[in-house]
């Protein structure tokens, strides 16, 4: 189960990428957007999205772990290969 502590940083990183996204929305709603820019805002939206998403894979794994649910490596395979 993920600690208060982390729920709390979890929600302001998803609270950050989600101002990168709208940052973007109001880049492409001039008469000609900068290309570049709007793909380096794209790239790294997509990759604090990204690690977020590791970081709560992790929790998951963790929780499997502590709960004996993960007796076997394939079980954390699957997990990795689903959500990674």
């Amino acid at each position: 189960m993920i600690s208060e502590k982390d729920k709390v940083a979890m929600l302001n990183r998803l609270a950050r990428i989600e101002g990168q996204v709208r940052g973007i929305q109001k880049m492409m709603a001039v008469d000609t957007p900068d290309c570049e820019q709007v793909a380096q805002q794209m790239s790294a939206a997509r990759k604090a999205l990204d690690k977020a998403g590791h970081t709560m894979l992790a929790c998951m794994i963790e929780e499997h772990i502590r709960s004996g649910e993960a007796d076997e490596a394939a079980e954390l395979g699957k997990l990795i290969s689903k959500y990674a």
